[in-house]
Protein backbone atom coordinates (compact mmCIF):
# COMPACT_ATOMS: atom_id res chain seq x y z
CA UNK A 1 0.00 0.00 0.00
CA UNK A 2 1.33 3.39 -1.01
CA UNK A 3 1.68 5.74 1.93
CA UNK A 4 2.82 9.36 2.03
CA UNK A 5 2.92 10.93 5.48
CA UNK A 6 3.67 14.63 5.80
CA UNK A 7 4.90 16.24 8.99
CA UNK A 8 6.60 19.38 10.24
CA UNK A 9 3.82 21.92 9.83
CA UNK A 10 2.80 24.36 12.50
CA UNK A 11 2.29 27.99 13.42
CA UNK A 12 5.13 30.38 12.59
CA UNK A 13 5.53 34.13 12.49
CA UNK A 14 6.07 36.21 9.37
CA UNK A 15 9.63 35.73 8.19
CA UNK A 16 10.07 32.45 10.01
CA UNK A 17 11.09 29.04 8.74
CA UNK A 18 9.75 25.51 8.74
CA UNK A 19 10.97 22.23 7.33
CA UNK A 20 8.36 19.81 6.08
CA UNK A 21 9.02 16.11 5.69
CA UNK A 22 7.18 13.43 3.74
CA UNK A 23 7.84 9.80 4.62
CA UNK A 24 7.10 7.46 1.72
CA UNK A 25 6.44 3.74 1.85
CA UNK A 26 4.85 0.99 -0.19
CA UNK A 27 6.55 1.86 -3.46
CA UNK A 28 9.97 2.39 -4.95
CA UNK A 29 10.42 5.99 -3.83
CA UNK A 30 13.77 6.49 -5.54
CA UNK A 31 12.24 5.94 -8.98
CA UNK A 32 9.49 8.54 -8.72
CA UNK A 33 9.54 12.25 -9.40
CA UNK A 34 7.82 13.98 -6.50
CA UNK A 35 6.28 17.34 -5.86
CA UNK A 36 4.83 19.51 -3.14
CA UNK A 37 1.45 21.13 -3.59
CA UNK A 38 -0.60 23.25 -1.22
CA UNK A 39 -4.15 24.35 -0.67
CA UNK A 40 -4.82 27.63 1.02
CA UNK A 41 -8.09 28.47 2.78
CA UNK A 42 -10.86 28.67 0.20
CA UNK A 43 -8.46 28.02 -2.68
CA UNK A 44 -7.67 25.18 -5.05
CA UNK A 45 -4.54 23.09 -5.14
CA UNK A 46 -1.42 25.06 -6.04
CA UNK A 47 1.79 23.51 -7.26
CA UNK A 48 4.80 24.50 -5.14
CA UNK A 49 7.86 22.52 -6.23
CA UNK A 50 8.98 19.43 -8.12
CA UNK A 51 12.05 17.26 -7.76
CA UNK A 52 13.06 14.45 -10.08
CA UNK A 53 13.75 10.91 -8.92
CA UNK A 54 17.46 11.40 -8.32
CA UNK A 55 17.23 14.94 -7.01
CA UNK A 56 19.17 16.54 -9.84
CA UNK A 57 16.36 18.61 -11.31
CA UNK A 58 14.32 21.05 -9.24
CA UNK A 59 11.60 23.49 -10.20
CA UNK A 60 9.57 25.99 -8.22
CA UNK A 61 6.47 28.11 -8.50
CA UNK A 62 7.29 31.80 -8.87
CA UNK A 63 5.51 32.49 -5.59
CA UNK A 64 8.07 30.47 -3.61
CA UNK A 65 11.21 30.68 -5.73
CA UNK A 66 14.20 31.84 -3.70
CA UNK A 67 12.46 31.08 -0.39
CA UNK A 68 11.65 27.35 -0.55
CA UNK A 69 13.99 24.45 -1.26
CA UNK A 70 12.86 20.94 -2.16
CA UNK A 71 15.15 17.99 -1.51
CA UNK A 72 15.00 14.26 -0.97
CA UNK A 73 16.90 11.48 0.73
CA UNK A 74 16.26 8.33 -1.22
CA UNK A 75 18.10 6.22 1.36
CA UNK A 76 15.49 7.33 3.90
CA UNK A 77 12.53 7.38 1.48
CA UNK A 78 11.87 10.95 2.54
CA UNK A 79 11.00 14.16 0.72
CA UNK A 80 11.64 17.56 2.27
CA UNK A 81 10.56 21.15 1.82
CA UNK A 82 12.62 23.83 3.55
CA UNK A 83 10.55 26.98 3.78
CA UNK A 84 12.23 30.27 4.68
CA UNK A 85 11.01 33.86 4.80
CA UNK A 86 7.46 32.67 5.26
CA UNK A 87 4.59 35.01 4.50
CA UNK A 88 0.92 34.93 5.55
CA UNK A 89 0.00 33.98 1.99
CA UNK A 90 1.97 30.75 2.45
CA UNK A 91 -0.69 29.61 4.92
CA UNK A 92 -2.06 26.34 3.55
CA UNK A 93 -2.23 22.60 3.93
CA UNK A 94 0.88 21.21 2.29
CA UNK A 95 0.87 17.83 0.55
CA UNK A 96 3.58 15.72 -0.97
CA UNK A 97 2.49 14.07 -4.17
CA UNK A 98 3.72 11.47 -6.61
CA UNK A 99 4.19 13.21 -9.93
CA UNK A 100 3.09 10.23 -12.03
CA UNK A 101 -0.37 9.64 -10.61
CA UNK A 102 -1.01 12.50 -8.22
CA UNK A 103 -1.33 10.30 -5.17
CA UNK A 104 -0.75 12.40 -2.06
CA UNK A 105 -0.72 12.20 1.70
CA UNK A 106 -3.07 13.65 4.29
CA UNK A 107 -1.22 16.94 4.40
CA UNK A 108 0.30 19.10 7.11
CA UNK A 109 -1.03 22.53 8.10
CA UNK A 110 1.24 25.55 7.87
CA UNK A 111 -0.03 28.80 9.35
CA UNK A 112 1.96 32.02 9.07
CA UNK A 113 0.92 34.88 11.32
CA UNK A 114 1.51 38.49 10.35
Amino acid sequence: EVQLVESGGGLVQFGGSLRLSCAASGFSFSTYDMRWVRQGPGKGLEWVATINAVGSSLSYADTVKGRFTVSRDNAKNTLYLQMNSLKPEDTAVYYCQRFLDGQRGQGTQVTVSS
